[in-house]
């Protein structure tokens, strides 16, 4: 038996079909129509029609379509074909599977053998994408009773040709009366979730989402919806509204988020021409072309793309809890609590969640809308928010206007917020999420679900925010004053924590608005405090800190803080302890929330370096910095002292150090310069390098240190780059001295893969000292271009290198900056063409942030003056630029190439 309807897509002649299927070669007459249809639907999805239209309209023309090539073949009324999961749901995706379920009444495959042989046989020769099954009832029955997964499938299901009676027993036999009853589904569903949160970091914020199965995405949405389907018995997510399980503003926002997410995943199938889930940033690029979104001179369009993605996962995650908490409490619970305390007229807590008294609060009280999180931020017991408190907020939010922002009583409040002793992000983020944060800072709004399209930030702007936040008050837990005890010690003095939790919020408010989003920001945060009734003096800090809060990172890690001019500068502008202290702490938990990859220890032992040196020089005095004379002079005197004790006489270090540059006395510490010292004078081959590897940090490592004692070559730093890149260490820092014996004092400072020190490692540091031993003897040993394949992820951006110089008239040297994609075997590639140039380089730093690196070189020609020929100059950064985009584009070809072997 056939359904006896079904629906035959207008544009689709089913007549002439089955004519040419009998006059034709039935494969070649099935084909043609899969990519008629196929080209039908894919034309209308570029014409910007609607994804759920589209969707819905391919399923029902796959039904057709099975219905005809099942009927080829030999059936009686004891099988069907059945589709099922998404399918069932009368859902398909260009690329997605065609997942069909043949059901027997009795368990008696080999009846039908041959029919359902050649039938699937015939499915794989018209190119149709199917995942099947063959089961009788009862097997099905068993299956589903020992996996959710199965059961889940079974409720999603659609006859597509035999007999109806036997899907209905089928459904009868796995409804919840039979087996996984309502409550018992909606855990295991629960709990499956959990753990597909957990997989993907439990964050809609990936840099490169799953739409279908991170948080937020399709899966959520279907989990809602299977567990609100099963109880009410329903099988359709608009009879919900009726059952008062969806309310009608509820269905519609899931309607339109579910919208946004099917052409996305739609766009994802047609340009990956295959069933590709993950939003890798290629394919961003791609979307955001195809939905029309265009760069500004703000932002790019890929940006403004993702930002709507951001928005809309987070609205489907605020909906998944809200309504899978209600289906909980109200309908499983039955609303009965064991413990109701009255905390005022407004609010009750009902088994430790907040709730409101009357459905009226709001509309009765507005600024209840940020006392809720006030009195959650002030009482620890309070764990959660009541499900139809939430719904209560979101149905009234609007009510937050310009006239709610001005009353006094609201200002209090959030000033009330701020100044909570527990859980203040987890407020936030619930402010954030329920959309109260924007609506009270509009400013705030603007920068919901914000990305930057690099592998730097890896969060939104106003996810970041909230994670700084987050990290500032972290603080007074003793376990991150164990790991940052220099900000913790600061942040417990503080008089006003409020205040770095305020410079914390809005650092970051005016990024995405063009210009500088530190200057535009001190504006925003002025008006804020003015607003909220701080002092004069706090609002002064607080400008300050966010015109000045990427300040201390970019002086501690492009700088050189052994420099007592560096010090002597930063500590002028400074000014004091205080707004040391609070940009201190403000930086720390900046750099924590961009990325807690990047931050290493390492990069933690810098900025303790600058802090400690800047609250010496404000302790002394910064009218004047120290004679840099006297500073080496003071260095040398203790590294002889070091050297007295071991019954080394002043003569046989001075002949060592003969004329040797004064930096190397300034960046090294007088233990280290001892040792290195003793080694030198320890060696009794002259023509040999001197190679000493140790870790150091004060407490704990935080990078090895390499010192390389040898005759010094215009080529040294070159041929010590290649070496290490080859042995997979990363150089951070580069200390590179000689003196008038042309002997060189090279000092490296280096990480490995994970950015670890590796000092302990005896086997690998006497690879390196072969290494670096070998090559200095015979550098033709050494490939300068190092081959490692370049990280997927780094080969989808197209950042052009800048390369810039700047005469440094005290140093006597130019300063060269270079930003360019991170790429392996770079730094070697550019040493090669300094020693091109004829070039010394006497200082580098070098610094990863996600895909791109700024490094700084301190350059001299060969005799050590500084670059005056213009000429000379203009060529170097032109040649920079030229070879390291032409390398970074055959490289982006390349990976083309390889993606489209892999497609075809």
């Amino acid at each position: 038996m056939h359904p006896k309807t079904y629906l035959v897509p207008i544009f689709f002649d089913e007549k002439r079909f089955v004519a040419d299927i009998e006059n034709g070669n039935p494969i070649d007459v099935f084909r043609g129509a899969l990519g008629f249809a196929n080209n039908h639907f894919n034309k209308r999805f570029y014409d910007g029609e609607n994804a759920h239209q589209l969707v819905n309209e391919r399923a029902h023309f796959a039904d057709l379509i099975l219905r005809h090539a099942w009927n080829r073949f030999e059936w009686d009324a004891d099988v069907s074909l059945i589709a099922v999961g998404g399918y069932g749901r009368g859902e398909l995706h260009p690329h997605s599977d065609i997942d069909l379920l043949i059901l027997m009444r009795r368990d008696k495959p080999q009846r039908y053998r041959q029919s359902i042989e050649q039938f699937l046989t015939f499915l794989w020769d018209i190119q149709l994408k199917i995942g099947h099954s063959t089961r009788s009832v009862s097997q099905c029955v068993d299956e589903a009773k020992g996996d959710i997964t199965v059961a889940t499938n079974l409720m999603e299901t659609r006859l597509l040709a035999g007999d109806i009676e036997l899907l209905n027993k089928l459904k009868t036999k796995t409804g919840p009366k039979k087996i996984w009853a309502s409550e018992k589904f909606y855990h295991g569903k629960i709990d499956e979730q959990k753990a597909r949160h957990r997989k993907h970091g439990d964050t809609e914020y990936n840099l490169e989402p799953n739409i279908k199965e991170a948080p937020g995405g399709l899966r959520d949405i279907q989990v809602f919806n299977w567990t609100a389907k099963r109880h009410f018995q329903v099988h359709r997510r608009s009879l919900l509204i009726a059952e008062g399980f969806l309310s009608e503003e509820e269905y519609a926002t899931v309607r339109r988020d579910e919208e946004f997410l099917w052409k996305v995943r739609y766009g994802l199938h047609l340009i990956t021409d295959r069933p590709e889930e993950r939003l890798l940033f290629d394919y961003q690029r791609k979307l955001a072309a195809m939905f029309g979104y265009e760069d500004s001179a703000e932002r790019l369009g890929v940006e403004q793309f993702m930002q709507r993605y951001y928005q809309v996962v987070m609205s489907i995650r605020e909906l998944n809890e809200v309504l899978l908490k209600y289906l909980d409490e109200a309908i499983y619970r039955q609303n009965k609590v064991k413990v109701v305390t009255q905390i005022n007229s407004r609010f009750v807590i009902r088994d430790n969640d907040l709730d409101t008294t009357e459905e009226s609060v709001f509309v009765d009280h507005p600024p209840a809308l940020l006392e809720l999180f006030a009195l959650m931020g002030e009482s620890e017991g309070i764990l959660g928010i009541r499900a139809s408190a939430i719904r209560q907020i979101r149905l009234h939010r609007g009510l937050i206007n310009d006239e709610f922002r001005a009353d006094p009583e609201n200002r209090a409040l959030f000033m009330r917020i701020l100044k909570a002793p527990f859980k203040l992000s987890n407020q936030l983020q619930r402010m954030n999420r329920f959309g109260i944060l924007g609506g009270y800072l509009p400013e705030f709004g603007k920068i919901v679900g914000q990305m930057q399209h690099d592998l730097f930030h890896i969060y939104p702007v106003d996810v970041h925010t909230l994670e700084v936040v987050r990290n500032v008050r972290r603080l007074a837990l003793p376990e991150v004053a164990t790991k940052f005890p220099v900000a913790a010690h600061i942040y417990k003095n503080f008089r006003s924590r409020e205040l770095i939790v305020i410079a914390a919020l809005y650092h970051d408010i005016a990024k995405g608005r063009g210009g500088d989003h530190s200057a535009l920001g001190s504006v925003d945060i002025a008006d804020f405090a003015e607003r909220h009734g701080l002092q004069p003096k706090e609002i002064e800090l607080l400008k300050w800190l966010v015109e000045n809060h990427l300040l201390m990172s970019t002086i501690s890690q492009r700088e050189d803080t052994s420099d007592p001019e560096v010090i002597h500068k930063f500590a002028t502008h400074v000014g004091d302890q205080m707004h040391l202290d609070y940009l201190y702490v403000l930086t720390v938990s900046d750099i924590n929330a961009t990325n807690p990859r990047l931050w290493t220890e390492w990069k933690g032992s810098l900025m303790y370096n600058l802090y400690f040196e800047t609250k010496r020089a404000l302790q002394l005095g910064t009218v004047a910095p120290n004679s840099r004379a006297a500073w080496v002079l003071e260095a040398k005197d203790a590294a002889l002292r070091a050297l007295h004790a071991d019954t080394i006489e002043s003569d046989a270090a001075e002949s060592v150090w003969r004329d040797v540059d004064q930096d190397f006395f300034l960046r090294e510490s007088a233990e280290d310069v001892a040792e290195f010292t003793k080694a030198i004078l320890a060696n009794q081959d002259s023509q040999k390098a001197v190679i000493l590897i140790n870790d150091v940090g004060v407490e704990i490592p935080v990078a090895t240190q390499i010192f390389v004692h040898s005759k010094d070559r215009a080529n040294n730093f070159s041929i010590i780059a290649s070496a290490l890149d080859r042995l997979n260490l990363n150089i951070h820092d580069a200390r590179l001295n000689s003196n008038s014996d042309g002997s060189a004092f090279d000092v490296f400072y280096v990480l490995d893969e994970q950015d670890q020190p590796i000092g302990q490692d005896r086997l690998r540091c006497e690879k390196i000292v072969q290494t670096l031993s070998g090559a200095i003897a015979d550098p033709s040993k050494i490939n300068a271009y190092v081959q490692q394949r370049t990280p997927r992820q780094l080969k989808n951006f197209a950042l052009k290198t800048t390369a810039k110089l700047r005469h440094d008239v005290d140093a006597n040297c130019v300063i060269l900056e270079i930003i360019t994609p991170d790429r392996p075997g770079l730094l070697a590639h550019l040493t090669q063409i300094f020693v091109r140039f004829e070039l010394r380089v006497l200082h580098a730093k070098i610094s990863t942030l996600g895909e791109r690196v700024e490094d700084i070189f301190y350059l001299t020609d060969k005799n050590f003056e500084p670059l005056t020929d213009s000429d000379v100059s203009a060529a170097l950064t032109a040649t920079i630029r030229s070879e390291l985009d032409q390398r970074n584009e055959e490289e982006g070809q390349e990976y083309k190439l390889r993606k489209m072997k892999v497609w075809n």
